[in-house]
């Protein structure tokens, strides 16, 4: 895998679900504002629809940051809204839901599994520009939490507007920041 850090997005065009609606997706559509882009291996799990329902839980205090968050597996968009329709804990999805049945996201972000045609658990917090500022992949065993990935929203949402400074380990919004200079060598 190389590293994708502070790359920007490649182009890609798909068509999504989204509140009772088929709309389409592209790079466009994620650049202007802060983005958050999560895959998961498939609608109708077990893992997936405990992070989806969680970040459904949270998606107001990612909508008062100006973030959109938006899922995707390499299911379509017909599945997606299937899945939304069938599954109590999807209703509460009011963000986009990706389809990616060909697998062309998916690649572009690096979280395909090529011989299940699924994608790993993967997360990436997009700046306005297009460019990916945090990128974390998990074994599909392993689920997220939307209140970390919010922190961590937080803290790359701070470090831009913040030239100069770093969030450390654990910062909360708020909290002390560090500015790196010589000073600080040795010292923390």
């Amino acid at each position: 895998m190389s590293n994708l850090i502070n790359t920007t997005i490649k182009p890609f065009k798909a068509n999504a679900y989204h509140n009772g609606k088929f709309v389409e997706v592209s790079d466009a559509t994620l650049k202007g504002k802060w983005s958050v882009v999560v895959f998961y291996p498939a609608d109708f799990t077990f893992v997936c629809p405990t992070e989806l329902e969680d970040l459904a839980n949270t998606y107001a205090e990612f909508q008062k940051l100006g973030v959109e968050i938006y899922s995707v597996s390499t299911d379509t968009h017909f599945a997606h809204k299937a899945w939304h329709d069938t599954s109590e804990a999807i209703k509460k999805v009011n963000y986009v839901m990706v389809g990616d049945p060909t697998g062309a996201i998916t690649r572009n972000f690096e979280v395909m599994i090529e011989e299940e045609g699924l994608a790993l658990r993967g997360t990436f917090v997009i700046n306005p520009e297009g460019q990916i500022k945090l990128c974390e992949i998990h074994d599909n065993g392993i689920g997220r939490d939307a209140s970390e990935l919010l922190r961590k929203v937080k803290a790359a949402q701070y470090v831009a507007s913040h030239p100069g400074e770093v969030c450390p380990a654990k910062w909360q919004e708020g909290a002390d920041t560090l500015k790196p200079s010589l000073d600080l060598v040795g010292k923390i």
